[in-house]
Protein backbone atom coordinates (compact mmCIF):
# COMPACT_ATOMS: atom_id res chain seq x y z
CA UNK A 1 0.00 0.00 0.00
CA UNK A 2 2.96 2.26 0.63
CA UNK A 3 6.36 2.39 -0.53
CA UNK A 4 9.36 4.11 1.03
CA UNK A 5 11.62 6.47 -0.68
CA UNK A 6 15.21 5.83 1.38
CA UNK A 7 16.80 8.83 -0.34
CA UNK A 8 14.24 11.78 0.63
CA UNK A 9 13.45 9.27 4.16
CA UNK A 10 9.69 9.99 3.62
CA UNK A 11 6.23 7.61 2.50
CA UNK A 12 5.06 7.93 -0.84
CA UNK A 13 0.95 6.36 -0.72
CA UNK A 14 -0.38 4.83 -3.37
CA UNK A 15 -3.43 5.80 -5.27
CA UNK A 16 -5.42 3.43 -3.26
CA UNK A 17 -4.85 4.01 -0.38
CA UNK A 18 -5.18 7.67 -1.11
CA UNK A 19 -8.82 7.04 -2.26
CA UNK A 20 -9.40 4.18 1.10
CA UNK A 21 -8.63 7.52 3.29
CA UNK A 22 -10.80 9.75 1.33
CA UNK A 23 -14.01 7.80 1.24
CA UNK A 24 -12.80 6.48 5.53
CA UNK A 25 -12.88 10.21 6.33
CA UNK A 26 -16.09 10.65 4.56
CA UNK A 27 -17.97 7.88 5.78
CA UNK A 28 -16.57 9.32 9.36
CA UNK A 29 -17.86 12.81 8.22
CA UNK A 30 -21.48 11.47 7.02
CA UNK A 31 -21.77 9.58 10.50
CA UNK A 32 -21.49 12.96 12.80
CA UNK A 33 -23.85 14.86 10.16
CA UNK A 34 -26.83 11.80 11.03
CA UNK A 35 -25.76 11.81 14.80
CA UNK A 36 -26.89 15.47 15.17
CA UNK A 37 -30.04 16.29 16.77
CA UNK A 38 -31.46 18.28 13.72
CA UNK A 39 -34.44 18.04 11.76
CA UNK A 40 -34.42 15.20 9.60
CA UNK A 41 -34.68 17.15 6.36
CA UNK A 42 -32.13 19.25 7.15
CA UNK A 43 -30.17 16.61 8.21
CA UNK A 44 -30.01 14.68 5.15
CA UNK A 45 -29.22 17.97 2.85
CA UNK A 46 -26.24 18.27 4.51
CA UNK A 47 -25.22 14.86 3.65
CA UNK A 48 -25.55 15.35 0.41
CA UNK A 49 -23.35 18.55 0.76
CA UNK A 50 -20.61 16.41 2.61
CA UNK A 51 -20.88 14.16 -0.37
CA UNK A 52 -20.00 16.87 -2.74
CA UNK A 53 -17.79 18.54 -1.10
CA UNK A 54 -15.27 15.36 0.40
CA UNK A 55 -16.07 13.06 -2.86
CA UNK A 56 -17.36 15.19 -6.06
CA UNK A 57 -20.66 13.39 -5.83
CA UNK A 58 -22.65 16.34 -7.61
CA UNK A 59 -26.53 17.33 -7.62
CA UNK A 60 -27.17 14.25 -4.68
CA UNK A 61 -30.86 13.35 -3.98
CA UNK A 62 -32.38 11.31 -1.72
CA UNK A 63 -35.78 9.87 -2.08
CA UNK A 64 -38.04 8.61 0.61
CA UNK A 65 -40.82 6.20 0.30
CA UNK A 66 -44.42 7.58 1.35
CA UNK A 67 -46.42 4.64 3.15
CA UNK A 68 -49.89 6.68 2.46
CA UNK A 69 -49.21 6.56 -1.59
CA UNK A 70 -46.29 4.32 -1.88
CA UNK A 71 -44.51 6.78 -4.07
CA UNK A 72 -40.64 7.72 -4.01
CA UNK A 73 -40.85 11.68 -2.58
CA UNK A 74 -38.09 13.56 -3.40
CA UNK A 75 -36.93 14.56 0.36
CA UNK A 76 -33.34 16.36 0.15
CA UNK A 77 -31.92 17.78 -3.20
CA UNK A 78 -27.88 19.29 -3.04
CA UNK A 79 -27.52 22.05 -5.76
CA UNK A 80 -31.29 23.22 -5.83
CA UNK A 81 -33.00 26.20 -4.75
CA UNK A 82 -36.34 25.99 -6.49
CA UNK A 83 -39.04 24.03 -4.30
CA UNK A 84 -38.79 20.14 -4.73
CA UNK A 85 -40.72 18.56 -2.43
CA UNK A 86 -43.67 17.73 -4.83
CA UNK A 87 -41.63 15.93 -6.61
CA UNK A 88 -42.56 11.94 -6.78
CA UNK A 89 -41.43 8.54 -8.65
CA UNK A 90 -43.44 5.88 -9.15
CA UNK A 91 -42.16 2.50 -8.56
CA UNK A 92 -40.47 1.30 -11.94
CA UNK A 93 -41.04 5.05 -13.25
CA UNK A 94 -37.47 6.58 -14.50
CA UNK A 95 -34.36 5.48 -13.29
CA UNK A 96 -35.16 6.24 -9.61
CA UNK A 97 -38.20 4.43 -9.86
CA UNK A 98 -36.29 1.29 -11.43
CA UNK A 99 -33.94 1.13 -8.54
CA UNK A 100 -36.78 1.40 -6.37
CA UNK A 101 -38.60 -1.95 -8.07
CA UNK A 102 -35.84 -3.34 -8.46
CA UNK A 103 -33.72 -3.04 -5.16
CA UNK A 104 -30.97 -2.71 -7.50
CA UNK A 105 -28.10 -0.30 -8.02
CA UNK A 106 -28.22 2.15 -11.39
CA UNK A 107 -24.74 3.17 -12.68
CA UNK A 108 -24.71 5.16 -15.79
CA UNK A 109 -21.54 6.07 -17.77
CA UNK A 110 -23.24 9.47 -19.27
CA UNK A 111 -26.53 10.25 -18.29
CA UNK A 112 -27.61 11.89 -21.65
CA UNK A 113 -27.50 8.36 -23.39
CA UNK A 114 -30.02 6.77 -20.56
CA UNK A 115 -33.52 6.32 -22.24
CA UNK A 116 -35.26 5.87 -18.79
CA UNK A 117 -34.20 9.50 -17.26
CA UNK A 118 -37.32 11.80 -16.39
CA UNK A 119 -35.20 15.08 -15.75
CA UNK A 120 -37.61 15.92 -13.49
CA UNK A 121 -35.75 17.89 -11.03
CA UNK A 122 -33.68 19.74 -14.16
CA UNK A 123 -30.05 20.04 -12.61
CA UNK A 124 -28.49 17.24 -13.68
CA UNK A 125 -25.50 17.49 -16.09
CA UNK A 126 -26.41 15.05 -19.17
CA UNK A 127 -22.85 15.00 -20.08
CA UNK A 128 -21.32 13.34 -16.37
CA UNK A 129 -22.07 9.82 -15.17
CA UNK A 130 -24.87 8.86 -12.61
CA UNK A 131 -25.12 6.14 -10.04
CA UNK A 132 -28.51 5.67 -7.88
CA UNK A 133 -28.20 3.12 -5.29
CA UNK A 134 -31.27 1.55 -3.17
CA UNK A 135 -31.46 2.85 0.47
CA UNK A 136 -33.32 -0.31 2.62
CA UNK A 137 -34.12 -1.08 5.84
CA UNK A 138 -34.34 -4.69 7.31
CA UNK A 139 -34.49 -5.74 3.53
CA UNK A 140 -37.13 -3.48 2.90
CA UNK A 141 -36.48 -0.91 0.01
CA UNK A 142 -37.18 2.66 1.63
CA UNK A 143 -35.67 5.42 -1.06
CA UNK A 144 -32.80 6.19 -3.42
CA UNK A 145 -29.51 8.07 -2.82
CA UNK A 146 -28.44 9.03 -6.63
CA UNK A 147 -25.54 11.51 -7.47
CA UNK A 148 -23.31 12.35 -10.37
CA UNK A 149 -19.44 11.48 -9.43
CA UNK A 150 -16.83 13.40 -11.25
CA UNK A 151 -13.70 11.99 -12.52
CA UNK A 152 -13.19 8.94 -14.67
CA UNK A 153 -15.15 6.44 -15.65
CA UNK A 154 -12.39 3.81 -14.03
CA UNK A 155 -13.74 5.30 -10.52
CA UNK A 156 -17.48 4.49 -11.21
CA UNK A 157 -17.62 1.07 -9.51
CA UNK A 158 -15.80 2.78 -6.09
CA UNK A 159 -18.02 5.13 -5.78
CA UNK A 160 -21.04 2.61 -6.31
CA UNK A 161 -19.53 1.32 -3.24
CA UNK A 162 -19.17 4.24 -1.26
CA UNK A 163 -22.80 5.51 -2.44
CA UNK A 164 -24.19 2.14 -0.82
CA UNK A 165 -22.04 2.32 2.30
CA UNK A 166 -23.89 6.17 2.85
CA UNK A 167 -27.12 5.03 1.96
CA UNK A 168 -26.96 2.11 4.79
CA UNK A 169 -26.02 4.86 7.04
CA UNK A 170 -29.20 6.99 6.21
CA UNK A 171 -31.27 3.97 5.80
CA UNK A 172 -30.28 3.30 9.68
CA UNK A 173 -31.30 7.04 10.48
CA UNK A 174 -34.39 7.07 8.54
CA UNK A 175 -35.17 3.79 10.78
CA UNK A 176 -34.50 5.90 13.88
CA UNK A 177 -36.09 9.12 13.00
CA UNK A 178 -39.52 7.03 11.40
CA UNK A 179 -39.72 5.13 15.16
CA UNK A 180 -38.63 9.12 17.32
CA UNK A 181 -41.77 10.35 14.43
CA UNK A 182 -43.92 7.38 15.18
CA UNK A 183 -43.07 7.64 19.38
CA UNK A 184 -43.88 11.97 18.73
CA UNK A 185 -47.70 10.99 17.19
CA UNK A 186 -48.14 8.14 19.83
CA UNK A 187 -47.51 11.00 22.54
CA UNK A 188 -48.91 14.06 20.25
CA UNK A 189 -52.50 11.77 20.20
CA UNK A 190 -52.35 10.78 24.12
CA UNK A 191 -51.83 14.43 24.74
CA UNK A 192 -54.46 15.70 22.62
CA UNK A 193 -56.68 12.81 24.00
CA UNK A 194 -56.03 13.78 27.74
CA UNK A 195 -56.51 16.99 27.03
CA UNK A 196 -60.14 16.74 25.40
CA UNK A 197 -61.14 14.32 28.41
CA UNK A 198 -59.60 17.35 30.71
CA UNK A 199 -61.53 20.08 28.75
CA UNK A 200 -64.95 17.49 29.28
CA UNK A 201 -64.72 17.27 32.77
CA UNK A 202 -63.84 21.08 33.73
CA UNK A 203 -66.18 22.03 30.81
CA UNK A 204 -69.57 23.62 31.17
CA UNK A 205 -71.70 20.92 30.79
CA UNK A 206 -70.51 19.35 34.69
CA UNK A 207 -71.75 22.63 35.80
CA UNK A 208 -75.54 21.88 36.70
CA UNK A 209 -77.96 25.02 37.48
CA UNK A 210 -80.60 26.71 35.57
CA UNK A 211 -81.33 29.18 38.58
CA UNK A 212 -81.32 32.80 37.55
CA UNK A 213 -77.68 33.60 39.59
CA UNK A 214 -76.41 30.45 38.56
CA UNK A 215 -76.73 31.59 34.71
CA UNK A 216 -75.19 34.60 35.64
CA UNK A 217 -72.12 32.95 36.60
CA UNK A 218 -72.04 31.14 33.79
CA UNK A 219 -72.59 34.24 31.75
CA UNK A 220 -69.82 35.88 33.66
CA UNK A 221 -67.25 32.54 33.46
CA UNK A 222 -68.09 32.20 29.52
CA UNK A 223 -67.32 36.38 29.25
CA UNK A 224 -64.14 36.46 31.83
CA UNK A 225 -62.35 33.22 30.12
CA UNK A 226 -61.95 35.07 26.77
CA UNK A 227 -59.51 37.31 28.14
CA UNK A 228 -56.15 37.63 31.01
CA UNK A 229 -58.22 39.33 33.65
CA UNK A 230 -57.41 38.08 37.27
CA UNK A 231 -60.96 36.72 39.12
CA UNK A 232 -61.88 36.32 42.32
CA UNK A 233 -64.45 33.37 42.96
CA UNK A 234 -66.21 34.02 46.51
CA UNK A 235 -68.51 32.11 47.84
CA UNK A 236 -69.16 29.30 50.84
CA UNK A 237 -66.74 26.27 51.42
CA UNK A 238 -68.38 23.25 48.85
CA UNK A 239 -70.43 25.61 46.42
CA UNK A 240 -67.67 24.34 43.58
CA UNK A 241 -64.76 27.38 43.54
CA UNK A 242 -62.11 25.19 41.86
CA UNK A 243 -64.75 23.92 39.66
CA UNK A 244 -65.56 27.10 38.44
CA UNK A 245 -61.32 28.04 38.54
CA UNK A 246 -61.08 24.74 36.04
CA UNK A 247 -63.66 25.86 33.81
CA UNK A 248 -61.98 29.17 33.22
CA UNK A 249 -58.84 27.88 33.13
CA UNK A 250 -59.73 25.02 30.04
CA UNK A 251 -62.45 27.46 28.26
CA UNK A 252 -59.78 30.23 27.68
CA UNK A 253 -56.66 31.07 25.27
CA UNK A 254 -54.42 29.54 27.96
CA UNK A 255 -56.12 25.95 27.71
CA UNK A 256 -53.00 24.28 26.30
CA UNK A 257 -50.84 25.86 29.31
CA UNK A 258 -49.97 24.58 32.94
CA UNK A 259 -53.01 25.06 35.60
CA UNK A 260 -51.14 24.86 38.89
CA UNK A 261 -53.17 25.21 42.13
CA UNK A 262 -52.70 25.63 45.74
CA UNK A 263 -54.60 25.93 48.57
CA UNK A 264 -52.97 29.34 50.70
CA UNK A 265 -54.26 27.64 54.10
CA UNK A 266 -52.38 25.07 54.54
CA UNK A 267 -48.88 26.28 54.45
CA UNK A 268 -47.29 28.80 57.08
CA UNK A 269 -45.88 32.20 55.62
CA UNK A 270 -42.25 30.47 55.50
CA UNK A 271 -42.93 27.36 53.09
CA UNK A 272 -45.48 29.53 51.57
CA UNK A 273 -43.05 31.91 49.71
CA UNK A 274 -41.12 28.71 48.68
CA UNK A 275 -43.70 27.27 47.72
CA UNK A 276 -45.01 29.81 45.40
CA UNK A 277 -41.80 31.99 44.86
CA UNK A 278 -39.08 28.91 44.62
CA UNK A 279 -35.68 28.69 46.61
CA UNK A 280 -32.25 28.76 45.74
CA UNK A 281 -29.57 26.02 46.46
CA UNK A 282 -28.73 26.60 50.15
CA UNK A 283 -31.42 29.21 50.65
CA UNK A 284 -32.31 27.11 54.41
CA UNK A 285 -31.96 23.92 56.12
CA UNK A 286 -33.00 21.17 53.90
CA UNK A 287 -32.29 23.25 50.28
CA UNK A 288 -30.46 20.84 48.45
CA UNK A 289 -31.00 22.18 45.26
CA UNK A 290 -32.87 24.66 43.49
CA UNK A 291 -36.42 24.50 42.81
CA UNK A 292 -39.00 26.21 41.04
CA UNK A 293 -41.97 27.77 42.45
CA UNK A 294 -45.96 27.83 41.62
CA UNK A 295 -46.12 30.81 39.14
CA UNK A 296 -42.99 29.82 37.62
CA UNK A 297 -44.45 25.95 36.69
CA UNK A 298 -47.61 28.31 35.92
CA UNK A 299 -45.49 30.68 33.48
CA UNK A 300 -47.82 30.72 30.33
CA UNK A 301 -51.05 29.13 32.17
CA UNK A 302 -53.07 29.77 35.19
CA UNK A 303 -52.50 29.74 38.52
CA UNK A 304 -55.22 29.36 40.97
CA UNK A 305 -54.91 30.84 44.61
CA UNK A 306 -57.28 28.83 46.92
CA UNK A 307 -58.50 30.70 50.78
CA UNK A 308 -57.00 33.41 49.58
CA UNK A 309 -58.12 35.22 52.43
CA UNK A 310 -56.02 33.30 54.61
CA UNK A 311 -52.54 34.75 54.28
CA UNK A 312 -51.18 37.04 56.69
CA UNK A 313 -50.43 40.88 55.77
CA UNK A 314 -46.77 40.40 56.02
CA UNK A 315 -46.91 37.59 53.00
CA UNK A 316 -49.85 39.78 51.30
CA UNK A 317 -46.92 42.76 50.36
CA UNK A 318 -44.83 40.08 48.56
CA UNK A 319 -48.08 38.81 46.25
CA UNK A 320 -48.77 42.33 45.41
CA UNK A 321 -45.91 42.59 43.35
CA UNK A 322 -46.30 39.31 41.77
CA UNK A 323 -49.83 40.66 40.72
CA UNK A 324 -48.92 44.13 39.74
CA UNK A 325 -45.94 43.08 37.82
CA UNK A 326 -45.44 39.57 37.40
CA UNK A 327 -41.60 39.60 38.97
CA UNK A 328 -40.48 38.00 41.91
CA UNK A 329 -37.02 36.66 43.41
CA UNK A 330 -36.46 32.70 44.84
CA UNK A 331 -35.83 32.84 48.01
CA UNK A 332 -32.26 33.02 49.04
CA UNK A 333 -31.92 34.64 45.29
CA UNK A 334 -31.09 38.09 44.08
CA UNK A 335 -32.18 37.61 40.28
CA UNK A 336 -35.69 39.09 39.44
CA UNK A 337 -37.66 36.75 37.51
CA UNK A 338 -40.63 37.89 35.35
CA UNK A 339 -43.47 35.20 34.63
CA UNK A 340 -46.55 35.76 32.48
CA UNK A 341 -49.20 33.77 34.47
CA UNK A 342 -53.24 34.08 34.88
CA UNK A 343 -54.14 34.61 38.65
CA UNK A 344 -57.36 33.02 39.42
CA UNK A 345 -58.10 33.53 43.52
CA UNK A 346 -60.57 31.94 45.68
CA UNK A 347 -61.83 32.60 49.36
CA UNK A 348 -65.31 32.23 51.39
CA UNK A 349 -64.39 35.12 53.97
CA UNK A 350 -66.10 38.71 53.79
CA UNK A 351 -62.70 40.20 52.76
CA UNK A 352 -64.60 43.51 52.37
CA UNK A 353 -64.54 43.17 56.38
CA UNK A 354 -60.98 41.42 57.03
CA UNK A 355 -60.02 44.90 54.83
CA UNK A 356 -61.56 47.51 57.41
CA UNK A 357 -60.34 45.32 60.07
CA UNK A 358 -56.51 45.45 59.04
CA UNK A 359 -56.24 42.14 58.52
CA UNK A 360 -55.92 42.47 54.41
CA UNK A 361 -53.93 44.92 52.61
CA UNK A 362 -56.33 47.40 50.51
CA UNK A 363 -54.44 47.21 47.34
CA UNK A 364 -54.52 44.02 47.26
CA UNK A 365 -57.83 43.65 47.56
CA UNK A 366 -58.44 46.05 44.46
CA UNK A 367 -55.92 44.30 42.24
CA UNK A 368 -57.62 40.83 43.73
CA UNK A 369 -60.89 42.06 43.35
CA UNK A 370 -61.00 42.73 39.11
CA UNK A 371 -63.70 40.35 38.40
CA UNK A 372 -65.58 38.51 41.20
CA UNK A 373 -67.80 35.45 40.55
CA UNK A 374 -70.40 34.91 43.68
CA UNK A 375 -71.40 31.63 43.95
CA UNK A 376 -74.55 31.25 45.24
CA UNK A 377 -75.12 28.54 48.55
CA UNK A 378 -77.26 25.37 48.03
CA UNK A 379 -80.03 26.41 49.64
CA UNK A 380 -80.50 29.68 47.86
CA UNK A 381 -81.07 27.67 44.58
CA UNK A 382 -83.16 24.42 45.67
CA UNK A 383 -84.42 24.19 42.19
CA UNK A 384 -81.13 22.93 41.07
CA UNK A 385 -81.28 19.97 43.31
CA UNK A 386 -83.08 17.49 41.08
CA UNK A 387 -80.70 18.60 38.26
CA UNK A 388 -77.85 18.11 40.68
CA UNK A 389 -78.66 14.90 42.36
CA UNK A 390 -79.22 13.06 38.65
CA UNK A 391 -75.62 14.50 37.82
CA UNK A 392 -74.10 13.40 41.01
CA UNK A 393 -75.58 9.93 41.19
CA UNK A 394 -74.38 9.39 37.48
CA UNK A 395 -70.73 11.02 38.69
CA UNK A 396 -70.31 8.14 41.38
CA UNK A 397 -72.50 5.14 39.37
CA UNK A 398 -69.38 5.81 37.01
CA UNK A 399 -66.93 5.62 39.90
CA UNK A 400 -68.05 2.39 41.33
CA UNK A 401 -68.92 0.72 37.82
CA UNK A 402 -72.75 -0.11 38.49
CA UNK A 403 -75.83 1.21 37.49
CA UNK A 404 -77.63 3.46 39.85
CA UNK A 405 -81.48 4.14 40.01
CA UNK A 406 -82.38 7.24 41.41
CA UNK A 407 -85.97 7.01 42.89
CA UNK A 408 -88.01 9.96 42.75
CA UNK A 409 -89.33 9.77 46.64
CA UNK A 410 -85.39 10.58 47.60
CA UNK A 411 -85.93 14.08 45.91
CA UNK A 412 -87.99 15.15 48.87
CA UNK A 413 -85.70 14.72 51.97
CA UNK A 414 -82.89 15.86 49.61
CA UNK A 415 -84.52 19.16 48.84
CA UNK A 416 -85.65 19.91 51.77
CA UNK A 417 -82.22 19.85 53.90
CA UNK A 418 -80.24 23.06 54.80
CA UNK A 419 -77.26 22.04 53.05
CA UNK A 420 -74.71 23.77 55.46
CA UNK A 421 -72.00 22.16 52.96
CA UNK A 422 -73.18 22.97 50.03
CA UNK A 423 -72.90 20.78 46.58
CA UNK A 424 -69.86 19.05 48.53
CA UNK A 425 -71.54 17.76 51.35
CA UNK A 426 -74.72 16.70 49.06
CA UNK A 427 -72.27 14.54 47.10
CA UNK A 428 -71.01 12.80 49.98
CA UNK A 429 -74.97 12.42 51.11
CA UNK A 430 -75.73 10.43 48.02
CA UNK A 431 -72.08 8.41 48.02
CA UNK A 432 -72.88 7.56 51.41
CA UNK A 433 -76.36 6.36 49.99
CA UNK A 434 -75.08 4.36 46.85
CA UNK A 435 -72.71 2.44 49.32
CA UNK A 436 -75.53 1.54 51.73
CA UNK A 437 -77.81 0.05 49.12
CA UNK A 438 -77.07 -3.12 47.89
CA UNK A 439 -79.04 -3.32 44.85
CA UNK A 440 -78.23 0.11 43.48
CA UNK A 441 -81.26 1.86 43.77
CA UNK A 442 -81.33 5.11 46.00
CA UNK A 443 -84.65 6.52 47.67
CA UNK A 444 -85.85 7.92 50.44
CA UNK A 445 -84.92 4.83 52.72
CA UNK A 446 -81.48 4.34 51.90
CA UNK A 447 -80.76 8.57 52.17
CA UNK A 448 -82.26 7.95 55.98
CA UNK A 449 -79.42 5.76 56.06
CA UNK A 450 -76.80 8.71 55.36
CA UNK A 451 -77.09 10.21 58.47
CA UNK A 452 -79.18 12.99 57.77
CA UNK A 453 -82.71 11.99 59.03
CA UNK A 454 -82.55 13.80 62.57
CA UNK A 455 -82.52 17.02 60.09
CA UNK A 456 -85.47 15.31 58.35
CA UNK A 457 -87.41 14.71 61.56
CA UNK A 458 -86.70 18.09 62.48
CA UNK A 459 -87.52 20.01 59.20
CA UNK A 460 -86.47 23.72 58.49
CA UNK A 461 -89.54 25.97 59.37
CA UNK A 462 -91.77 27.16 56.66
CA UNK A 463 -90.76 30.98 56.78
CA UNK A 464 -86.98 29.76 55.94
CA UNK A 465 -87.71 26.15 54.09
CA UNK A 466 -86.42 27.06 50.14
CA UNK A 467 -89.74 26.80 48.12
CA UNK A 468 -89.65 25.92 44.32
CA UNK A 469 -90.92 28.59 42.11
CA UNK A 470 -93.47 26.15 40.01
CA UNK A 471 -93.96 29.29 37.66
CA UNK A 472 -89.76 29.54 36.80
CA UNK A 473 -90.31 28.77 33.15
CA UNK A 474 -86.61 26.94 33.23
CA UNK A 475 -88.70 23.81 35.04
CA UNK A 476 -89.94 21.33 32.82
CA UNK A 477 -93.43 19.45 33.13
CA UNK A 478 -92.15 16.88 35.69
CA UNK A 479 -89.93 18.74 37.63
CA UNK A 480 -92.40 21.32 38.18
CA UNK A 481 -95.02 18.35 39.28
CA UNK A 482 -92.20 17.35 41.25
CA UNK A 483 -91.83 20.07 42.97
CA UNK A 484 -95.50 20.70 43.86
CA UNK A 485 -95.19 17.67 45.15
CA UNK A 486 -92.45 18.41 47.64
CA UNK A 487 -93.75 21.41 48.68
CA UNK A 488 -97.45 20.09 49.70
CA UNK A 489 -95.39 17.35 51.30
CA UNK A 490 -96.75 15.27 48.87
CA UNK A 491 -100.22 15.46 48.71
CA UNK A 492 -102.20 15.42 46.16
CA UNK A 493 -104.89 17.72 46.46
CA UNK A 494 -102.74 20.19 48.16
CA UNK A 495 -100.13 19.83 45.14
CA UNK A 496 -103.15 20.39 42.31
CA UNK A 497 -104.00 23.69 44.86
CA UNK A 498 -100.34 25.08 43.75
CA UNK A 499 -100.16 23.93 40.37
CA UNK A 500 -104.02 25.43 39.44
CA UNK A 501 -105.28 21.83 38.85
CA UNK A 502 -107.75 19.17 39.66
CA UNK A 503 -107.00 16.21 41.58
CA UNK A 504 -107.63 14.29 38.59
CA UNK A 505 -105.29 15.95 36.33
CA UNK A 506 -102.45 15.73 38.77
CA UNK A 507 -102.69 11.87 39.01
CA UNK A 508 -102.42 11.22 35.30
CA UNK A 509 -99.84 13.53 35.29
CA UNK A 510 -98.16 11.75 38.11
CA UNK A 511 -99.20 8.49 36.17
CA UNK A 512 -97.71 9.93 32.67
CA UNK A 513 -94.74 11.08 33.68
CA UNK A 514 -93.58 7.98 35.74
CA UNK A 515 -93.55 9.68 39.40
CA UNK A 516 -93.15 7.72 41.90
CA UNK A 517 -95.00 8.70 44.86
CA UNK A 518 -93.45 8.81 48.09
CA UNK A 519 -95.83 7.56 50.81
CA UNK A 520 -95.87 9.86 53.64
Amino acid sequence: MCVADESLGTEKYSPDYKILETTLESLYLVSQVLSRSLDFRQTLQEVLRTLNDTNGLRHGMIALLDEASGNLLVTALHENPAPFNQIHYKPGEGIVGAIMERGKPVVVERLSDEYRFLDRLGVYDLGLPFIGVPISIGGQITGVLAAQPQGGFSLLARHQQFLEMVANLIGQSVRLAKKVEDEQLALKSERDSLRRKVRGEHGFSNMVGHTRSMRLVFDQIRQVAKWNTTVLVRGESGTGKELIANAIHYNSPRANGPFIKLNCAALPDTLLESELFGHEKGAFTGAISQRKGRFEQAHGGTIFLDEIGEITPAFQTKLLRVLQEGEFERVGGNRTNVVDVRVVAATNKNLESEVQAGNFREDLYYRLNVMPINTPPLRERAEDIPDLVRFLVSKIAKSQGRELVLEDSALGPLMRYDWPGNVRELENCLERAAVMSDEGRIDSRTISLTGLQSSFQNPISSASTPRVDVDDPDLDERERVIAALEQAGWVQAKAARILGMTPRQIGYRIQTLNIKVRQI
